[in-house]
């Protein structure tokens, strides 16, 4: 990390001048044959890959109607250009949204339209040559699939579902990224993004519940396979041993006994992120969210409740439905889907995020807070673009942006917020996600989260801000690393639940 140096802050909002080049080669490591077997990609570049990718494309384009129109409707503009944080960060010009995306337009025109296919020069259409799928494997892996792009553009193309659809071919070829691909691994042969065994885990969680006695003197439990309880619990594994994480899952555990409500987490299911949105490849994506599926049925709950983790609740809440049959829309020819609608509580046929969960409940007065105990922070958050721009909450409009400050504002007296312009649907990625988040890309990540880096120094020094809450896992992460590289201290991020765990009252404490 010596040689790597945080941007130069600047005055926003500012167009970067432009570095053509500048991230050139900079993509992540390439998945090894092994890691690419073992979740069924060839293990290398294959031969014919010019042929597959092509027939991959094709395939794309007319199994989703969306993709072709984002190939057709985009007029250059220039709305989204400057709205990239990896744009703005490292000032490469292939980092723009719309010149991200054309990295796979000139290719569609070339071999999908009539014009491309004869008069390929005057529609800027190109042949696939390895030159070009270089640039595929290590620009479309600078993009974090935030869709901050998507607000401003005037017709609502998403580069996320081009960056997928591009990740997608990639893998297809046998050119997939080690860091994604290592993980869905993880999550088919053991349950969780980081391999977590469950033996482990259950000595994690036997450890946490004697942490929570020494310190508040109450039996506060982590249940784990549970059979009968009315919640399951699917949270991203980082919860279990990494710092802030641990702090946001010994919240829900508070919440959880505040409450009286009997819960579980799942040895099988122990992981709420999903990556195989990242890649774009439904196969994946629907594997890893039949685990959750598989828990619920087998443990029998009523309801299911996701954590603090932007990609999961993405997913929970976009895709669980048609994925699986969680939620309404289930498919009538699929008995599992069936029988656990019928199982799940008819008030919450839906997953539930963890802070819709914790809303509920401080309205209807059965959690009680000193918020006094949160009064060395002045808290900020970050709203993550997961849950920002891909997803809802609670039953009104806006509500993933108003629930998690209602939260911090029912437990906590000091809040600031960040630059409007930065936050809510406008909100910037964190820097690492998309399934970026490994360090042979921290580089980029460091350069990514320059936009974020810039708002939260502002209300430090306008208002003193030293806490920046946030309900995502890979937010946190990023944080944590890249913090420190700009000067902050790296606990100044931590989540919504470490401030609900640090007022809670639970009765007789300590």
């Amino acid at each position: 990390m010596a040689d790597i140096t945080a941007p130069a802050y600047r005055i926003i909002p500012i167009v970067p001048k432009l570095k053509p080049g500048a991230m050139k080669g900079k993509g992540p490591f390439v998945a090894s044959d092994k890691i690419n077997e073992a979740i069924g990609f060839p293990g290398h570049l294959v031969e014919d890959w010019h042929d597959k990718a092509i027939a991959k494309m094709g395939e794309l384009l007319s199994k989703y109607r969306s993709l072709k129109v984002y190939m057709d409707a985009c007029v250059h503009c220039g709305a989204c250009s400057d709205k990239c944080h990896y744009f703005i960060g490292t000032q490469d010009p292939k980092n723009m949204p719309v010149a991200r995306q054309d990295l796979l337009r000139s290719v569609y025109r070339r071999y999908f339209t009539l014009p491309g296919k004869f008069f390929p020069k005057l529609v800027g259409a190109r042949d696939l040559t390895r030159e070009v799928l270089d640039e595929w494997y290590n620009y479309f892996n600078q993009c974090s699939e935030c869709r901050r792009c998507s607000v401003f553009c005037p017709y609502g193309i998403d580069t996320a579902e081009v960056t997928m659809a591009a990740r997608e071919i990639l893998d297809s070829v046998g050119y997939g990224q080690k860091y994604s691909n290592e993980i869905i691994g993880k999550v088919h042969r053991i349950g969780n993004n980081l391999g977590l065994p469950a033996p482990a885990l259950i000595d994690t969680l036997e450890g946490l519940e004697e942490d929570v006695k020494d310190a508040t003197g109450i039996d506060v439990r982590f249940p784990i396979d549970v059979k009968g309880a009315e919640v399951l619990l699917v949270t991203p594994s980082a919860d279990f041993f990494a710092e802030p994480h641990i702090d946001s899952l010994i919240g829900y555990a508070k919440v959880f006994h505040a409450t009286g409500t009997s819960w579980t987490l799942s040895s099988m299911s122990s992981e709420a992120g999903n990556f195989g949105m990242f890649i774009g490849n439904y196969e994946q994506l629907r594997a890893i969210a039949m685990r959750i599926r598989q828990a619920a049925l087998e443990l029998g709950v009523k309801r299911i409740v996701i954590g603090e983790c932007g990609h999961a609740w993405r997913v929970a809440y976009s895709f669980l439905n048609t994925l699986t049959g969680i939620g309404d829309g289930a498919d009538a020819n699929d008995r599992f889907a069936q029988m656990l609608q019928k199982q799940l509580d008819h008030r919450y046929k839906q997953p539930s995020h963890i802070c819709e969960f914790t809303w509920d409940m401080i309205r209807d007065e059965r959690l009680s807070f000193d918020k006094t105990k949160n009064d060395k922070h002045i808290i900020t958050f970050h709203d993550s673009c997961n849950v920002a721009r891909g997803s809802r909450m609670g039953d009104f409009v806006g509500g993933q942006f108003e629930i998690p400050r209602n939260i911090i504002k029912a437990c906590a007296n000091n809040f600031v917020e960040m630059d409007p312009r930065t936050t809510r649907e406008q909100t910037f990625c964190c820097g690492g996600g998309g399934g970026l988040l490994t360090d042979d890309l921290l580089d980029l990540r460091v350069k990514g989260a320059l936009p974020r880096m810039e708002v939260l120094q502002q209300v430090k020094d306008e208002h003193g801000v030293n806490f920046m809450a946030t309900i995502c896992a890979i937010c946190k992460a990023q944080f944590t690393k890249v913090l420190p590289i700009y000067g902050f201290d790296r606990k100044m991020v931590g989540g919504v639940h470490q401030l609900v765990s640090n007022a809670i009252i639970l009765g007789e404490e300590k």
